[in-house]
């Protein structure tokens, strides 16, 4: 193999070109040549130091991850706040100056409306009553009115009849 082989390819593929390309000397020494070693050992810092910017872009994106994820978190925090605010703005609602939730004041206005649809009727019933009576009390005054007519056209009839007798009297003795 050429040294061209030992540049290429991963870092464990030039490790195993390195040591094809190294006689042995014993059976746990190898030789190498040095300019092979340096190539490798090039090959093996500039891997370290792609890999380090890696890590530090990595880390970089991390934390710019980490800052995006803490902004979204205290938003979807504000956001919620507001939102629990306006629902209770929807559940509630203002009369008079007091803040009722919908179903007391559901259950209020109910109640102002029966309350009222009593005193109606207890009017209505109250004017009913009011108007028979006035009606009946006309038709009294008007059948005691009646009577006291006939009770005056009886009296005058008694009263001429006993100035008739009076004056037939009168005119017996006179004559």
């Amino acid at each position: 193999m050429l040294p061209y082989a030992i540049q290429q390819g991963t870092l464990q593929e030039q490790f195993t070109n390195l040591s094809n390309l190294s006689r042995s000397q014993d059976v746990d020494f190898k030789i190498i040549r040095k300019a092979n070693l340096e190539i490798v050992r090039k090959n093996v810092l500039d891997s370290i130091s792609h890999y380090q910017k890696e890590i530090a872009s990595l880390k970089q994106q991390s934390s710019s991850s980490a800052g995006t994820v803490k902004s979204l978190q205290d938003s979807v925090s504000s956001l919620d706040t507001q939102l629990q605010a306006e629902k209770q703005k929807t559940d509630s609602i203002s009369f008079l100056g007091i803040d009722f939730s919908k179903g007391s004041y559901h259950s209020l206005v109910w109640s102002i409306i029966v309350i009222l649809a009593i005193a109606f009727l207890a009017s209505f019933a109250s004017f009913r009553k009011a108007k028979v009576d006035t009606v009946e009390h006309k038709k009294t005054a008007e059948e005691l009115q009646e009577e006291l007519q006939v009770l005056r056209k009886k009296s005058m009839e008694k009263e001429q009849q006993l100035k008739r007798q009076l004056l037939d009297e009168q005119m017996k003795r006179n004559s």
